[in-house]
C-alpha cells in the first residue's frame, strides 16, 4: 500500500468535532493532554495554514476540529530556549547563568509535566528534548561533557517525566543515538561512546563527532527517528490507557536538517526531502490518533501541534516557490516574524469550537497553564511564573486578547513585543538572515524579502536607525522600520523592554 493511499485510510477520524457551548464544559478529571512539537517547521510548511506544495491531512484535520491561532509566538527562535519556556512556563533569560549543556529545569522547579504527574497523571516525553543533562559544573568544558557509558545523571525524567525515549539533543549533533530514561540504548560495554565536541573536532554538521558504540549508533538510524519515537508513544498510550490520565510530549525532529525521510516516503511529496519528512510526520501523528481512537480516547484528550519556532530556508526548495514562513520577514534563528511565528492548533470536542480561528497574541510559554486549566488542576504556587492562561480565548468563552507582551529572543539579540508593536533595540535580526558572517545561510535579499534598513543587494544602509520599530497591525512582514516616526513610543518600549530584560 502507498504512502498516499495509507494516509487516507488513517486520516479519517470517527467522529467530526462537536459544537462548542457558550461556557467549556466541565470536563471529567481522566483528560488526557498531547502536546505534539515539530522542529522549525514554518506556518507555511501547514496546508491549514496556505501551504501550496505540503500535504497536512492529520494536521489540518485538527483545525477543522478545533480551533488555529494566526498569531502565536515561541518566546525563542531556536530549540533550546524556546523548549525551555514550553515545559518551565518561564522566559528563558531567566536562567542564571550560561548554558553549557547541563539539565536547564532546576529539578525542584514545577514543570508542566510535573504538576500533571503530581495530579496522578502518566507522564510521557518522546523525541528531540535538548533541555540538557547533569549540573552545572565550572570544570564542564563542552556541552556533551558527560559520560554517556554509564547511567545518565538529572535529566529528563527529573523534568516530571515517568518515561523518556528519544535523542537526547538535537539529531544532527553527538551523541546520535537514542536515550530511554537513563541509558543509552543498544550500548555494549565492550564498544564504549565517545563523543568529540564540536571545539576538537566539528564534523559534517559543525557540532562534534560521536564514536565508537557501534550497536548503539544503529540502534537509531538517521531516517527512521520519528517513527520509532511514534512508536514508542503508541506503546506508552497502549500501557496507561484506561488506568491513568496521561500528559505526553510527542517531539518529532522533522523537518530539522538533517531531513532524512524514510524509504517509505522517499520522493511522496512536490517538495523533496523536506516535503517527505514533513508529510511523513502528519502520517505518524495520523497513527496516534489512530491508537486514541482504538481506545475510544480521541474526544478525551486536549492535543496541541506546534513549532518550536520558525522555519530555516533551503534555497532549493525556496526556489521552487515554496515560502516556509509565509513571507514574515526572516527565518529560524531571527528575532523578526519569520524565526518566531508559528503554527498552534488545538483540538477539544464541545469546548473549542471547531474550525474556529483565534487572533490574539499566545505564547507557547502559556501552554502549561492553559492545558491545566483545561484538566482542572490548580497549580501551585510560582509554577509557570510568565505563562498565562489562554483557555478562554481557545474555547470562545472570551474574544479579548490575554497576552499583551512578549520577549523573544533570538542567537544575537531580543526583541519585545507589545499590543501591536515590536521594539528591536539594535540593527538586524538577531539571527542569521542579516548577519554576513553567516554566510552558510540565505541572507534577507536571497530570500526575496525587504526591509527599509537594507539595499537591495542585502547590505545594511548607512543611514539605517540603530534600532528598529514595526507596528504588525498595518505591518505585518514588517518591511518598515518607524522607529523615527515613532520616538514617543519607542522609548516608551525601550524602557520596557530594560525592564523585563532585568527579570
Amino acid at each position: 500500500m502507498t504512502p498516499h493511499r495509507m494516509k487516507l485510510k488513517w486520516i479519517t477520524f470517527l467522529m467530526a468535532g462537536l459544537a462548542a457551548t457558550a461556557s467549556y464544559a466541565q470536563q471529567p478529571a481522566q483528560l488526557n493532554v498531547l502536546l505534539i512539537i515539530a522542529d522549525d517547521l514554518g506556518i507555511g510548511d501547514v496546508g491549514c495554514y496556505g501551504s501550496k506544495w505540503l500535504s497536512t491531512p492529520n494536521i489540518d484535520k485538527l483545525a477543522e476540529q478545533g480551533v488555529k491561532a494566526m498569531d502565536a509566538h515561541s518566546t525563542a527562535a531556536v530549540c533550546t530556549p524556546s523548549r525551555y519556556s514550553i515545559l518551565s512556563g518561564r522566559y528563558y533569560h531567566r536562567y542564571p547563568r550560561n548554558w553549557n549543556g547541563e539539565a536547564l529545569i532546576e529539578a525542584d522547579r514545577p514543570t508542566i509535566a510535573s504538576v500533571f504527574r503530581d495530579n496522578g497523571y502518566a507522564t510521557g516525553y518522546f523525541g528531540k528534548v535538548h533541555t540538557g543533562w547533569g549540573e552545572p559544573r565550572s570544570d564542564r568544558k563542552h556541552r556533551q561533557d558527560i559520560d554517556w557509558n554509564k547511567e545518565l545523571p538529572r535529566g529528563v525524567l527529573e523534568m516530571g517525566f515517568d518515561k523518556y525515549f528519544g535523542t537526547p539533543f538535537t539529531h544532527n549533533e553527538p551523541p546520535f543515538v537514542f536515550v530511554e530514561d537513563r541509558h543509552v540504548v543498544g550500548l555494549d560495554p565492550a564498544d564504549p561512546l565517545v563523543v568529540v565536541p564540536k571545539e576538537i573536532e566539528r564534523g559534517d554538521w559543525g557540532w562534534g563527532l560521536s564514536r565508537g558504540a557501534k550497536a548503539a549508533h544503529e540502534a537509531r538510524p538517521v531516517k527512521e527517528i520519528d517513527r520509532i519515537v511514534t512508536d514508542k508513544a503508541i506503546e506508552f498510550i497502549d500501557k496507561v490507557a484506561g488506568k491513568k490520565p496521561f500528559f505526553i510530549n510527542l517531539a518529532y525532529v522533522a523537518p530539522h536538517v538533517p531531513t532524512y525521510p524514510s524509504k517509505q516516503f522517499q520522493g511522496t511529496s512536490k517538495l523533496g526531502w523536506y516535503g517527505d519528512c514533513v508529510e511523513q510526520m502528519d502520517w505518524y501523528i495520523g497513527r496516534v490518533f489512530q491508537t486514541l481512537e482504538k481506545h475510544g480516547l480521541m474526544d478525551n484528550t486536549l492535543i496541541i501541534f506546534t513549532s518550536d519556532n520558525g522555519a530555516i530556508f533551503h534555497k532549493e526548495y525556496l526556489e521552487k516557490g515554496q515560502d516556509s514562513n509565509l513571507g514574515l520577514l526572516g527565518q529560524k534563528t531571527d528575532a523578526w516574524e519569520g524565526g518566531v511565528h508559528v503554527p498552534f492548533i488545538v483540538r477539544w470536542p464541545g469546548n473549542i469550537p471547531a474550525g474556529s480561528t483565534v487572533e490574539p497574541l499566545l505564547s507557547l510559554m502559556d501552554i502549561s497553564k492553559t492545558a491545566w486549566a483545561a484538566a482542572g488542576i490548580t497549580p501551585p504556587d510560582g509554577a509557570s511564573p510568565d505563562a498565562l492562561n489562554q483557555l478562554d480565548l481557545l474555547t470562545g468563552k472570551s474574544s479579548a486578547a490575554i497576552r499583551s507582551e512578549l520577549y523573544m529572543t533570538g542567537i544575537t539579540g531580543q526583541a519585545l513585543r507589545s499590543g501591536d508593536w515590536v521594539y528591536i533595540p539594535q540593527r538586524g535580526s538577531c539571527g542569521i538572515t542579516s548577519d554576513p558572517v553567516f554566510s552558510w545561510a540565505l541572507q534577507i535579499n536571497e530570500l526575496g524579502q525587504t526591509n527599509s534598513d537594507y539595499n537591495v543587494d542585502g547590505t545594511l544602509k548607512a543611514d539605517a536607525p540603530k534600532k528598529q520599530l514595526y507596528n504588525l497591525r498595518t505591518d505585518p512582514y514588517q518591511s518598515k522600520n518607524v522607529i523615527r516616526e515613532h520616538p514617543e513610543k519607542a522609548a516608551e518600549l525601550a524602557k520596557r523592554f530594560t525592564e523585563v530584560r532585568k527579570r
